[in-house]
This record gives structure tokens, sequence and C-alpha cells, in this order.
């Protein structure tokens, strides 16, 4: 029998498609911090260590002997005030200063971004060492960019994901619960968003990627409220790896079909208001969620069980329903559409959604999410 041909246009599969899947290694594990040294090695002998400052200090603790063991010489430096432009510049004089060859990372996810931004502007490797439970930056090919106060500016696509990605549980417990709720809400979004901007794709890797982002969002469901009960426990860890490893995958695998969409162009917006700074990514991003399931049934008409189900379980395990529950309830109106407006500003992500929105309707939605009728 003849194979038959595979049926294309001229255009189809001209140009290349790249993608920038998942970290080249992952090693995870109890306390593995002070076996990784020849792992780490590999990659230079003068690193450049970026995080915060607290997660620093944590993590100089557990490396020291390992640099000290390895003959590394390390330098390392906050990424204050944020993670921008201005600190971008002043991580890059350090670089050189120090004359690395590669870059440790550590933190959350402005940290990790920063330091990323570091690696592939000076195109050295990176090793990235998550110190919470928040964001699945330690996996990803992307750098947010915010002004030194914390307002979003822009993403950069890196071109390639983290040469090594050390998922150590022993450092994650040292931050608080509050981290790991917030990259609980952050990565069930990749679900609401996802299922929303592949369209009726039917490509493999974006169905594989819409797919994983609903075992993703089911599992956590499922195991989030024991998790948080048992901080330390194999449910515990394996909610940490949905929140920090399996989070990045949908992305990773689905590329520019398998965006953000609302939930994130309302933390997008919701940054320019100096009162949400003391908020993290992952809370403002779980209250977007409900503004864009809102949205949905603005829209269409009618309410969904959806979002009556989300706030069941953002209930039981402490995330955002309201502006009030976010320290929002007192910003003004005028201060809210202005920041509706940046939600909806051309290039937005919420243009992803399959109809059109404007300010005043995001406005309506970040003021309704627990509406019930």
């Amino acid at each position: 029998m003849k194979t038959q041909p595979i049926n294309q246009t001229p255009t189809q599969r001209k140009s290349p498609i790249v993608s920038a899947i998942a970290p080249a290694r992952v090693v995870r594990g109890f306390g593995i911090l002070a076996e990784m040294g020849e792992t780490i090695a590999q990659f230079g002998v003068r690193p450049l260590v970026v995080g915060g400052e607290a997660s620093l200090v944590s993590l100089n603790d557990r490396l020291k002997p390992v640099f000290k063991a390895q003959s590394l010489e390390a330098k390392s430096i906050s990424y204050r005030p944020d993670c921008s432009e201005s600190t971008i510049e002043a991580l890059q004089t350090a670089f050189d200063q120090h004359q690395a060859d590669f870059v440790i990372a550590t933190g959350g996810g402005k940290s990790l971004d920063a330091a990323k931004l570091i690696a592939f502007k000076r195109g050295c490797p990176i090793v990235t060492i998550p110190s919470c439970g928040a964001t699945c930056a330690a996996w990803t090919a992307l750098s947010n960019i915010y002004t030194d106060e914390g307002a979003f500016r822009y993403d950069v696509g890196l071109f390639r994901c983290p040469d090594l990605l050390i998922l150590d549980y022993e450092l994650v417990m040292t931050a608080s619960p509050r981290t790991l709720i917030a990259g609980i809400g952050d990565a069930i979004a990749k679900w609401y968003e996802a299922r929303v901007s592949s369209g009726t794709s039917t490509q493999t890797f974006v169905i594989a990627a819409v797919n994983q982002a609903k075992v993703l969002h089911d599992l956590l469901l499922e195991q989030s409220i024991e998790a948080l009960a048992n901080p330390g426990s194999d449910r515990w860890c394996e909610v940490v790896d949905a929140t920090v490893l399996l989070a990045g995958v949908s992305g990773g695998i689905g590329g520019a079909q398998c965006r953000t969409v609302a939930a994130h162009a309302v933390h997008n917006g919701l940054t320019q208001l100096p009162e949400s700074h003391g908020i993290l990514h992952g809370e403002k991003v779980a209250f977007g969620i409900l503004v864009q399931l809102r949205l949905e049934e603005m829209i269409s008409g009618k309410a969904t069980d959806d979002r009556f189900n989300l706030l069941t379980f953002y209930t039981a395990i402490g995330l955002p329903m309201t502006l009030a529950d976010l320290g929002l309830g007192q910003v003004s109106d005028d201060a809210l559409l202005e920041a509706a407006a940046f939600a909806c500003k051309p290039g937005s992500d919420i243009h992803h959604l399959p109809f059109s929105v404007n300010p005043q309707q995001v406005f309506e939605a970040m003021k309704s999410t627990i509406v019930r009728n």
C-alpha cells in the first residue's frame, strides 16, 4: 500500500517552530544542595549568585561549604529594588566586575527572572534554585520587567530554559506558607487561560499543553488542602512540584498558543496601583482568574459553576476573592479604572479572549467577583 502524502498548503511548515520547553536537567529532593557541588561546578568557577536579601542568606548558608569544596569564587547580589531595567543594568555591572562565568539564581519569581535575563544577556549558563513554591519562574524561558516601584512593564522571551534547576524541598520549607498558596493560584490559572488562548487548535503540542494544564488544575484542587495542612509531607512535595515544575510545562510545550489571558492581564493592571505592591504575584493572578470568569459570564449572560467552585476552593486555602481580600478595598474607582485600562491596553494578553472587552467591563468584573446571580 502506498503511503498517502500529508496534505499541506504551500505556506505550511515553512518557518521553523522553536520551543524552549524545559530546563536541561532537574534535580529534586530534601537537603540535596549539599550534594550538588560537582554538578554546579561543571558550569564554571566564578558564579554570580542573584536573589532576594532573605533568600540569599538561606542559600549562601547551604552553598558556602559547596563553594569551598569546589574552589568556586562566588559573589552574591540582591536583585533589589525590583526586576527593573535599572536592576538589570546593576546586575550586568556586577557580573562583569566579578568576571563571572555563570549565574546561580534563588528566591521567588522576580529574582529568578532578573537572573535569567542576566544569563541571557551575557550568554552564560544559569542554575535556578527556587526558595519557595510561589511561581514556575525557575523553569521558564521568560522574564517579566517592572518599574523600580513594582509596576509591570513588559516581558522578555528567552532562547532557552535554565541549564539546571535544583528543587530542594528543605529550602522551600523555609518560606512562608503564603508563598505556596500564591503559587497554587498562579498555577491553576494555566488551565483557565490555556483553554481560551488555544482556541480550536489541532496542533499536537498545543493539545498536549492544554491537557497538561487541566491535569495540573485537577491535581491542585484535589491535593492542595491536605498538602498545606502537612508541610514536608509527600503530598506537600507533590504540590510544590506542581507549582514550581509542572506549571512551567504547559507554556513550554504550547508556546505562543498557550498564552496568558485575562488573569495575568488583570495582574499586570493591578501592579500599576502602589497599594498592590505588597501582594504576591499568584494572589493577584488568582483574583484575575475570577475576573476572567466573571467577564465570560457577563458576555454570555449566565453564571458558571467554574467560578463558584473556585470560590469554595479559595475559601478553603486562603486565596483572595475580592479587592478587599487583596487589601485594595479602599482604592478609588478612578484608580481601579486606570488599572483596568492598563489591562486592556493594545497588545495586552486580555485580547486573547474570544470576545472584545473594554476597561469599564473589566472594572465591573473586578468589583463583582463573588456575585451570585
